[in-house]
């Protein structure tokens, strides 16, 4: 993860590496406003010390957002987080005890395995396919490992792409309800829709709206440097997390949020949330057109329908890790795919990310990467 995110800062790469939204999106004048305005209008407020739960202006937006998504809300349902990276660690140190069994989708998030095993807890995988968790195969781990929770990215999942359709969102519902199972249900991507139709949060369903947890952030509406995330839980399971910030920052930065806050309640936001969309559409097609134009037969791909990634799979025998130092030599770089694992990796993946880039650029950095597939370094070793 650190390694991907150093790589953004090397101009002469072009990095799939970073699922980083499109600098051409930020609103660098709207939200320079928004804090110009907060400062102006209540300067003594928004720099001094605030509440743990959040800024009650931010976290009423918030649930105007969740609204639209028909997932009724109010304020008192969320904790605001310093980006929800933070809040799925707090949820993990507040509902988990060392040995706990955690279930994950098979490959998922990388930093959410290093969170579950930062608190200790057993990770599990789920088998997945091209639509997601597989729900016989979490049947059974869950019948075999009574675990505390399942993790879920269910909508344009990081690192694959693929969205659990309508029916396998029931499904787990029920099957959650069940076993007296929570669902982390990590959603920071289903704005970006930009082909079909919304499919319901996991969190609307009323077999287990009480033992779903939602994760949301502002990073990729707004800008990932502000750090505004969330969570949306019952007030119990809220209670402990909140006691949890605490402990880690007493609270995320009070002028962020009421700039947030501020900037929500000005902007035109549904025209901006369209805006993403075109321009990421645009982009996963270039880069899906550019793979299928170059990448070595027998290689595939996922076809996401929104969010930011590409899940790619070479022929047998390519190792994406040891190809990496021969793709940043050519100037191109990516994550391979083997992290994103918590069994047994499949080392001839690899996930890009297309939203940072224009076409020609993507197109670019495809034909970087085909040069060292089709050339000349493969772990350390001549290709005929």
């Amino acid at each position: 993860m650190r390694d991907s995110l150093a790589l953004t800062s090397r101009p002469e790469v072009i990095s799939f590496a970073g699922g980083l939204p499109a600098p051409e999106l930020f609103d660098i004048d709207g939200i320079r406003s928004a804090y110009e305005h907060v400062l102006r209008e209540s300067g003594s407020r928004v720099l001094q010390y605030s509440a743990t739960d959040g800024d009650p202006a931010l976290r009423d937006a918030i649930a105007r957002l969740l609204a639209r998504a028909e997932l009724p809300t109010v304020a008192d349902d969320l904790l605001v987080t310093t980006g929800a990276q933070q809040a799925l660690y707090v949820l993990a140190a507040a509902l988990l005890q060392p040995a706990d069994v955690v279930l994950v989708e098979n490959p998922t998030y990388l930093a959410a395995l290093q969170v579950f095993r930062s608190v200790h807890a057993q990770v599990v995988p789920v088998p997945t396919d091209d639509d997601g968790i597989v729900v016989e195969a979490l049947r059974e781990l869950v019948a075999e490992h009574r675990p505390r929770m399942v993790y879920l990215v269910p909508t344009f999942q990081n690192p694959t792409g693929h969205t659990l359709p309508a029916d396998r969102r029931a499904a787990v519902s029920r099957i959650a309800a069940a076993n007296d199972m929570w669902i982390v249900e990590d959603d920071p991507y289903g704005e970006l829709r930009f082909r079909g139709e919304r499919l319901p949060l996991i969190a609307s369903y009323e077999e287990s709206a009480q033992r779903t947890i939602l994760l949301g952030s502002l990073s990729k509406l707004l800008a990932p440097g502000m750090r505004l995330g969330w969570l949306r839980a019952s007030a119990t399971v809220r209670a402990a997390c909140a006691v949890v910030k605490q402990a880690i920052d007493l609270h995320s930065s009070t002028i962020d949020q009421a700039a947030a806050a501020a900037y929500l309640a000005a902007s035109d936001l549904d025209g901006r949330i369209a805006r993403a969309r075109l321009l990421y559409g645009e982009r996963c097609d270039a880069l899906l057109d550019a793979l299928a134009r170059t990448l070595p037969r027998g290689s595939s791909w996922s076809r996401p329908n929104g969010g930011m990634f590409v899940w790619v799979r070479l022929p047998d025998g390519f190792d994406t890790t040891a190809l990496l130092p021969a793709a940043l030599a050519e100037r191109v770089a990516y994550v391979p795919g083997a992290p994103f694992y918590a069994g047994a990796a499949d080392s001839s993946t690899l996930r890009m990310s297309f939203s940072a880039h224009p076409p020609a650029e993507i197109r670019e950095g495809v034909e970087r990467l085909a040069a060292v597939l089709d050339g000349r370094q493969w772990d350390g070793r001549e290709r005929s």
